[in-house]
């Protein structure tokens, strides 16, 4: 029995049944649950860093869960206080670098995508430079994602975007972790997206 006026441990469940049942279920439950234990917390140190810095943006896990655990792992930053960004290919279009190629340029990709996703389907667009960033704007694009930017050009370059497109949604992803999501925090940047919540050691 613990005592929570004692221990450190707290109580979380309490589970009844036939020892036989309890048993079978047991490792699964408490695999289930340090898993999902882990990815809250490690969304939860990139809340408080997001908070201690006063930024105004979203941090967002990205789609990159374990196979068959997407509903656990999202609900996990959901609760650690992140966002979830899309939590299936169905919530948003996102254009990357094929998706590009293949319209031929990102204005006709962008126009593409809209004439199939209507008016109320968000169009994200993956970019590699702020020329990019400034045509899949300018296309109508909801949201840019300036990807692998170093955090000491993510700035220049978010600010050179806002000053022609205001309205839109500036993304920074690539490499973003715990260590260095603070950098990257800045008045033009609103979406930093990891997959260091879900993907590789979680703790030091």
């Amino acid at each position: 029995v613990i005592d929570p006026e004692t221990s450190p441990k707290i109580l979380v469940a309490t589970v009844t049944g036939k020892c036989r049942n309890i048993l079978l279920a047991e490792r699964t439950a408490l695999n289930t649950l340090s898993r999902a234990s882990g990815v809250a917390t490690a969304s939860n140190r990139a809340a408080t860093i997001k908070k201690d810095n006063s930024w105004h943006g979203y941090i967002a896990g990205t789609r990159k869960t374990t196979p068959g655990f997407r509903i656990v792992e999202k609900y996990s930053m959901i609760v650690g206080g992140v966002a979830t960004h899309r939590l299936d290919l169905s919530q948003m279009v996102m254009l990357k670098d094929n998706h590009i190629w293949s319209a031929g340029n990102i204005t006709e990709a962008v126009r593409l995508a809209r004439s199939a996703a209507g008016f109320s389907m968000k169009i994200e667009v993956e970019c590699q430079s702020v020329e990019e960033a400034i045509e899949a704007s300018a296309a109508g694009a909801d949201i840019v994602m300036l990807d692998n930017f170093t955090a000491e050009t993510i700035h220049s370059a978010a600010a050179a975007v806002k000053a022609v497109h205001p309205s839109v949604m500036i993304e920074a992803s690539g490499g973003i972790t715990e260590a260095n999501m603070a950098h990257y925090m800045g008045p033009h940047v609103d979406i930093l997206s990891t997959s260091s919540f879900t993907q590789g050691h979680l703790f030091p």
